[in-house]
């Protein structure tokens, strides 16, 4: 097969999550066990950082890959899903898998495919193990796809586990509660392996404490530990004063990622990296400074407060869920702006209403959806968004959308492409 040939067979043989949902989810890890057992339990022969969390996992993902990098370490990099390109999810120092090795791989295995039906991330989370095994990667960042006790990647053994945050995101498969949510992130916690978390939750703190003394595993509350006395947010990025709670030490790194929802991201990294330290990696201070100044540039990570045009500001952001919507809002307050348009697409398993509610009364609204079977269609989403006062048109795809948005926004306005990844992902370059 072609790689085009590979790719279409990927994404129309197994069942996968982001065009069906539910019907994708496997709640074991039988599957992905056999696949690496077929493939000679790569996840065995790398060393990795296991990263869980409601919103963040990303980001926080692909800083710490780029730190890891910088500092000289040939890393790997696992994320889902991808924006626009398949081998977005697999990187080796920012360079996306090689399409030779996609089409090699299915082909091993197929025999596989046929006998235990696995679904895309199934096979995805096998392809990346097998990867960076073959490439013999100094260390590999792996994310979560969802929950983390049941998540395909839960099959490493890391140096250190690492959960951003817990909020209200597929609570249809993982719990109705905070309590239960953390529950199935905790399960990324392994017996001895330091775990750092993210943000505390007198909710979710009992959670994790209780699962990390059953492992004796050391935890480390990030936002405890180290606090951001100071930020700037000018000229589309961050600069943020970050203070060690103990001596009140404080250094300055600026960020790429202009999102001030980073702060809290380069927390967790900072304390993520000390352990790393601890346990003898070598990263200094100026290579982590180095690393936050690109990046965007060093792991290609897009859609996080991404800038893509100017005059008017066209800004992308793969929020999707109340909390990442209310740190939009909030990065929408800090963005010198006039009027303000959003153009917004969602999937049908999200708490929309939640999503809904936590957008600003006062925009001009655009709404549409991605173009797989679980978005929400344009109109159903329009009229959920009237019911509780936020009025706009809608359109069959989202660069249609953007057009309208673009054709009535002025040069000093500020217009958000936002709700889903898979929105994000379609929008064509203006």
């Amino acid at each position: 097969m072609t790689y085009q040939e590979t790719i279409n067979y990927l994404f129309t043989r197994l069942p996968m999550f982001s065009r069906v949902g539910t019907a994708a989810y496997k709640k074991d890890l039988a599957n992905t066990l056999r696949l690496c057992e077929y493939l000679g339990n790569p996840q065995l022969t790398f060393r990795s950082i296991h990263i869980a969390g409601t919103n963040g996992k990303g980001s926080t993902s692909h800083i710490l890959a780029a730190i890891l990098q910088t500092a000289g370490y040939k890393t790997g990099l696992y994320t889902s899903p991808h924006l626009r390109d398949f081998r977005e999810r697999f990187r080796i120092d920012g360079q996306m898998i090689d399409p030779d090795f996609v089409i090699d791989f299915t082909e091993r295995i197929r025999p596989m495919i046929d006998l235990i039906e696995p679904s895309f991330f199934e096979i995805t989370v096998a392809m990346a193990f097998d990867y960076f095994a073959r490439q013999k990667v100094d260390i590999a960042v792996v994310e979560t796809g969802l929950g983390g006790r049941l998540d395909s990647t839960n099959i490493i053994t890391p140096e250190l586990s690492v959960i951003t945050n817990i909020g209200w995101d597929h609570t249809n498969l993982l719990g109705d509660t905070l309590e239960k949510i953390a529950y199935e992130k905790a399960g990324i916690i392994k017996q001895g392996i330091p775990v750092v978390i993210g943000e505390t939750h007198p909710l979710t703190k009992p959670v994790f404490e209780q699962k990390a003394a059953e492992l004796s595993a050391p935890l480390l509350f990030a936002d405890h530990l180290r606090y951001v006395a100071d930020w700037q947010y000018k000229h589309h990025e961050l600069a943020v004063q970050v203070a060690v709670s103990a001596t009140d030490e404080r250094n300055i790194y600026t960020l790429d990622l202009p999102g001030h929802y980073q702060t809290k991201n380069l927390v967790t990294v900072l304390e993520a990296v000390h352990q790393l330290q601890q346990k003898g990696w070598t990263i200094t201070t100026a290579q982590v400074k180095q690393a936050l100044q690109q990046v965007k540039k060093l792991t290609g990570l897009g859609g996080r407060w991404e800038v893509i045009h100017l005059h008017p500001t066209v800004v992308l952001d793969v929020g999707h869920n109340e909390d990442g919507i209310r740190q939009i809002v909030a990065q929408i307050e800090l963005t010198d702006h006039h009027d303000l348009h959003i153009v917004m697409g969602m999937v049908k398993d999200k708490d929309i209403d939640g999503a809904l509610k936590a957008l600003p009364k006062e925009g001009n609204y655009y709404f549409t959806r991605a173009q797989i079977p679980r978005a929400l269609p344009e109109d159903q989403l329009a009229a959920r968004a009237a019911a509780i006062g936020l009025e706009g048109l809608h359109y069959p795809d989202v660069n249609t959308a953007l057009k309208a948005a673009l054709a009535k926004a002025g040069k000093e306005d500020l217009v958000v492409v936002c709700g889903s990844v898979f929105i994000v992902g379609e929008v064509q370059p203006i």
